[in-house]
């Protein structure tokens, strides 16, 4: 099974539609979204396009593919209008022997782990910044961050991530592989 992964959207219609485009051309058969869907926050300047009906309007259509966790920017406001779920804290999907926590990075972080084991995946959005590195005191897990599909920081690009289940890879939103990826 092939996922896209992004986050970090913050209500932009127009990175909501690239983003969109590139699930179809990735023809992936998911798509976890780390939270930030469509409020943009308060820190945060209005993103390019910012038209959080519209994304709703892109999204909802296809729920049945999404898995998504809630970010630091949703409300229950956000899952009146949202057909698929927003508010777990996170999600654990397993990808052979190890186990990957899925979640938007605002509580469970680097510096504040959820409990994992060696080998396990740490995935969260939240800072806006792309992320492949060790994580814990004895580096024993994995940190990985999508980057944003809509605020990008660090002079990082517009971007989201695929899994395939054996391989990780960055992509900016033309699709073009940015990092180096990360077998599992």
């Amino acid at each position: 099974m092939k996922w896209l992964i992004a986050s970090d959207i913050h209500g932009s219609a127009y990175f909501c539609r690239q983003l969109l485009q590139r699930y179809e051309a990735e023809q992936a058969d998911r798509m976890l979204l780390l939270g930030d869907i469509l409020y943009h926050g308060p820190r945060n300047d209005l993103p390019e396009g910012y038209a959080p009906k519209e994304v709703i309007a892109m999204l909802n259509p296809l729920a049945n593919d999404i898995l998504c966790v809630r970010g630091n920017c949703e409300a229950e406001v956000d899952q009146m209008v949202l057909d698929f779920p927003v508010l777990a804290d996170y999600a654990l999907l397993s990808a052979g022997k190890r186990l990957i926590f899925a979640t938007h990075g605002h509580v469970w972080n680097a510096a504040n782990l959820p409990p994992l084991h060696k080998g396990d995946i740490l995935l969260h959005g939240h800072t806006h910044i792309p992320v492949c590195g060790p994580c814990g005191e004895h580096g024993d897990f994995t940190l990985m961050n999508p980057g944003s599909v809509s605020i990008p920081k660090e002079n990082s690009p517009h971007s989201y991530m695929t899994f395939d289940g054996a391989q990780f890879l960055w992509k900016n939103l033309e699709g073009e592989i940015y990092r180096e990826p990360f077998s599992i």
